[in-house]
């Protein structure tokens, strides 16, 4: 996979990841000058249309969402090679996966923080699209101007529209994440998809661990003591393996965090330190490992707010990070059958 030196007037500064689907740049938008994420599409894709559609599509999905707390596109189009791209908000302090390294945070940093993915997931809802593949690779974190930080949703590789559901062929996620029905082929999760994977979120953060097998799973309260009877429950019940039983959508379970009987006196989400150094020997996050869908084939590790095929830690779309060394409602579908990008 060749690196260009420029996309549009993007300089290409350097490889944040590669994939067997794609490649993330940093770039500096010389114009405006602030430094932006740049996704390209493979060489070996590039003449695939229908790869092609499902690569743009997830970027129309984030213009179309147009929220600060998802990963925002700025521009898309096609090198001289015809390889399309879109360009992105870079995200330089990290993900979520980084900063547990093994720990809960803070419990009002924990309750804050899942407070603004939830209304960032909510904005997707509100749009008829469902994520299908929240995980802690998946959040990330970038300065503001004005100091601290704010917090985005990325990766819509795989993310659906209602409408498309019954097309679905095969499972989505990520182990320890994902709901019960995102297992089978005939799943066709829904919003509350989503709610099960914001309740292990939720269950992760305050725990530092990922939830357990539901026959063996305990309430965050009983690993933590201090986690309130009212988070409690709500994060049983977005775990719940019977979707009838969880919260209905992403809004509804953001609500149920901001009840009077757990709402605290920090910010929603207060600014912290940089991003935890990864332990040696940490396992990565689970990926689904399958190939695209409809797409022979691919490999089947994946990038954790990426492509399919790029390393599981710590790099996410608009993530800085080191380049590899060597050789170089309705839910709206994204470009890849498995996590891939955002």
């Amino acid at each position: 996979m060749t690196a260009p030196s420029h996309a549009g007037r993007y300089r290409i500064e350097q490889l944040i990841g590669v994939g067997g689907f794609a490649s993330v740049h940093l770039a500096h938008d010389d114009e405006l000058r602030s430094p932006v994420a740049v996704k390209i599409l493979a060489d070996n894709w590039a003449r695939r249309t229908d790869v092609r559609e499902r690569f743009l599509q997830e970027a129309r999905l984030l213009r179309r969402a147009d929220s600060h707390l998802l990963v925002q596109v700025f521009d898309i189009g096609e090198l001289d090679d015809g390889r399309p791209y879109f360009v992105m908000t870079y995200a330089d302090r990290g993900t979520l996966h980084d900063r547990l390294a093994g720990r809960p945070l803070e419990m009002d940093e924990a309750l804050g923080l899942m407070r603004d993915i939830c209304q960032g997931v909510a904005v997707l809802h509100s749009i008829g699209v469902v994520h299908r593949d929240l995980k802690p690779s998946n959040v990330l974190f970038c300065s503001r101007p004005e100091g601290g930080e704010r917090v985005m949703v990325a990766d819509l590789g795989i993310a659906r529209s209602t409408d498309h559901l019954s097309g679905l062929t095969l499972p989505a996620g990520s182990p320890g994440y994902q709901a019960p029905e995102q297992l089978y082929f005939d799943g066709a999760p829904d919003l509350r998809a989503d709610v099960h994977g914001l309740g292990a979120l939720t269950y992760h953060v305050l725990t530092g661990q990922v939830p357990g097998k539901p026959e063996r799973r305990v309430p965050p309260g009983a690993l933590r003591p201090g986690v309130p009877a009212a988070i409690d429950a709500a994060v049983m019940r977005a775990l719940e393996s019977d979707r009838e039983a969880r919260w209905p959508d992403a809004a509804s379970y953001a609500t149920a965090l901001s009840s009077p009987a757990v709402t605290r006196s920090t910010p929603p989400h207060a600014p912290r330190h940089a991003p935890a150094a990864e332990p040696p020997g940490r396992p990565p996050e689970g990926s689904s490992g399958g190939p695209p869908e409809g797409l022979p084939g691919g490999p089947s590790e994946e990038l954790p707010g990426a492509l399919p095929g790029e390393p599981s830690e710590g790099l996410s779309d608009g993530l800085p990070g080191k380049a590899p060394e060597g050789p170089s409602g309705t839910l709206r579908e994204g470009p890849f059958g498995g996590p891939s990008g955002g």
